[in-house]
């Protein structure tokens, strides 16, 4: 029997307004209704558009019905915080910086607010402080995802000797100098072609479209801050599957990548947030946590942006791969990857909640993860256990426990070279800002999250590049992660 396929047009032409219901109707008709018949689905989004009431509370049906509710007058609305906040868990918290604490404090007192957790690497920044895991209700906080959407990881597993490294350091270096570009507002000439920009939302959100030709010049790109493309050893400590192959335990050559969604991402972030502000104005620096309702036009813009950006940030991490993977004439055994700047749609004690992960790898039951240390210590392969005190989640690094000002007042070049010396490491670009000196101890982050994850392979940097330009000196500490990676 063939799949229900419902086209925009036809609901236009039953009386649905040109909004994002349209696109929320057609994704769930698509999904929960797939073998119904096109002229028995129209019955029922005739039924739900004359009626939305009686299908407000359906648990299907109900969600298109939302769109096509009045909605409250909430623009510019003063919001206070709940007097008390929502429990959350906080993992590591000899670790965590009081900033930190506070704000996810200031985010627990959200009326929006359902359940929070904080991870052992958390440190300050624009409103749910990086680290922080936050989930609501049909709602989305663009700064509760982050500057940065799909900001993420990603590693290559190659069948080849770790001792090439060492043997063949200049042929990697210069494989690592020519796969992508490094800096603030980087871009290639030319553009490099993927499906990913063509996407139909720059066309259908107006906004979207003044961004597409920067996206595509930006695509396989790495932008600036705490971002690497790095080879070093991949030492499995169990065996691995890959599809229907079995990758066995030893040690391999591994390349690993850390960046996001570039200008494109953002660009949605600042624009939306922008929104969010002018919709629900709250209180002193909670103002950075205004949300939006999905329900709202730009609620739905903004999460389909997201989930854009999100595929752009893996395409840019694909096309670096894919180069460096022809030059080395090999495919990867295998790829582990994962976002963490990111809201997902799941389901937490029976409901359906927006879970926020700005800073924090998704560590769902058998889910693998990358938890990135320093370029000098080792990054570790995960599996995640599904913690639901965490939210399913886990750290995303170790976590700076120094602020770039700080590193650049403190750490010497000596220091820092005496340290890349000692460990064995080829730096490319990179700055005193991002000196190993300046994150918490891995190793101490991975213990207080081991009912988190398990581990089940390590990563350790050999020839790893960075950008090399020195940061901005900005005035506030707390902000500095989050701009200074674009």
């Amino acid at each position: 029997m063939a799949k229900l396929k419902l086209r925009g047009k036809d609901l236009r032409a039953l009386g649905y307004p040109q909004s994002p219901v349209i696109s929320v109707a057609m994704n769930v008709m698509e999904k929960n209704f797939k073998h119904l018949s096109e002229a028995d689905a129209f019955e029922v989004l005739r039924a739900i558009l004359q009626s939305p009431n009686e299908y407000a509370n359906d648990p299907v049906l109900g969600t298109i019905a939302e769109f096509l509710l009045p909605k409250p007058q909430s623009e510019g609305a003063e919001i206070s915080l709940n007097t008390t906040g929502i429990p959350f868990n906080v993992f590591g918290s000899e670790f965590i910086e009081p900033g930190a604490m506070n704000q996810m404090y200031q985010a627990a007192k959200l009326p929006i607010s359902v359940a929070g957790a904080l991870m052992p690497d958390a440190h300050a920044g624009y409103g749910l402080p990086i680290g922080g895991v936050l989930a609501t209700e049909n709602t989305v906080i663009p700064y509760g995802v982050g500057v940065d959407i799909g900001c993420r990881m990603c590693l290559s597993i190659f069948d080849l000797d770790p001792k090439e490294l060492i043997q063949r350091e200049n042929y990697f270096t210069r494989e690592l100098n020519e796969a992508t570009l490094f800096g603030a507002g980087k871009q290639f000439e030319k553009n490099t072609g993927h499906e990913v920009l063509d996407n139909e939302l720059f066309d259908r959100i107006a906004f979207l479209k003044g961004l597409q030709e920067r996206a595509a010049k930006q695509l396989g790109t790495s932008g600036s801050g705490n971002h690497f493309v790095e080879f070093g050893t991949v030492e499995l400590l169990q065996q691995l599957q890959s599809g229907k192959s079995i990758i066995a335990a030893g040690k391999y050559v591994g390349l690993l990548s850390h960046s996001g969604s570039r200008a494109l991402g953002a660009n949605i972030a600042n624009h939306y947030t922008k929104i969010a502000k002018q919709k629900r104005k709250l209180p002193g620096e909670a103002s950075n946590l205004a949300w939006l309702h999905l329900a709202e036009e730009e609620g739905w813009e903004y999460w389909l942006s997201m989930n854009l950006a999100g595929e752009y940030a893996s395409a840019c991490h694909h096309v670096i791969h894919a180069k460096i993977a022809k030059q080395l004439g090999r495919k990867p055994l295998h790829m582990v990857e994962n976002h963490h700047n990111f809201a997902w749609k799941e389901v937490h004690e029976g409901k359906e909640l927006i879970v926020h992960r700005k800073g924090a790898t998704p560590a769902g039951k058998d889910v693998l993860g990358i938890i990135p240390g320093s370029m000098t210590a080792p990054g570790y392969i995960v599996k995640g256990r599904g913690e639901a005190a965490s939210l399913n989640s886990a750290s995303h690094g170790a976590g700076r426990r120094m602020s770039r000002t700080a590193a650049l007042k403190s750490i010497t070049h000596k220091a820092l070279n005496d340290e890349l010396q000692k460990c064995g490491i080829k730096l490319i670009g990179g700055g005193l800002d991002e000196a190993p000196f300046a994150y918490k101890d891995i190793t101490e982050v991975m213990n207080a999250q081991k009912q988190l994850v398990d581990t089940i392979g390590l990563f350790h940097p050999k020839i790893v590049k960075m950008d090399g330009a020195v940061p901005k000196q900005w005035k506030k500490g707390r902000q500095e992660e989050e701009i200074t990676t674009l």
